[in-house]
């Protein structure tokens, strides 16, 4: 799997159930009619029992200039849930699930299906809030180390 590459993203949701995001790299467009993005995460950890919970999430498409941010939503430093969330600004658009302003893309989501697989869950989302960011060169990840295309 190191050599699958992939653009990061930051995913996000917020709610009852309380705030949580995680740096992944499994995601992709689905279905352009009606707006559906998917993004996996493994189920094994408790603290994405969230994302169900909430029934929201944002997929924030980071830039190479966001490399650092991903790396503590990864977990790759020693900052808190909620430190994570400190070290930028978040907005939200529709469904409460934070945003980042500075991000390639954003797509804000209604979780309408999860699918459990090995693993990790597939959560399906259709986009019901977007926002287009400034286009800048995307951050991959590939070899286990960060990219820029």
């Amino acid at each position: 799997m190191a050599r699958f590459a992939g653009a990061v993203h930051i995913v996000t949701t917020d709610g009852a159930a309380g705030r949580r995001g995680v740096t992944a790299i499994a995601a992709c467009s689905v279905s352009d009619d009606p707006p559906t993005v998917l993004v996996c995460l493994n189920r094994q950890n408790p603290s994405n029992d969230l994302f169900v919970k909430n029934g929201v999430f944002a997929l924030n498409t980071l830039s190479s200039r966001h490399e650092e941010l991903s790396k503590a939503f990864a977990g790759l430093t020693k900052h808190s849930y909620e430190e994570r969330f400190g070290l930028a600004e978040w907005e939200t658009i529709v469904t409460g699930a934070p945003i980042l302003p500075g991000a390639l893309a954003v797509f804000d989501c209604k979780i309408v299906k999860t699918v459990e697989l090995g693993t990790h869950r597939v959560y399906f989302g259709h986009v019901t809030g977007l926002r287009i960011g400034e286009n800048l060169q995307p951050l991959l990840y590939h070899e286990r180390g960060y990219r820029v295309l």
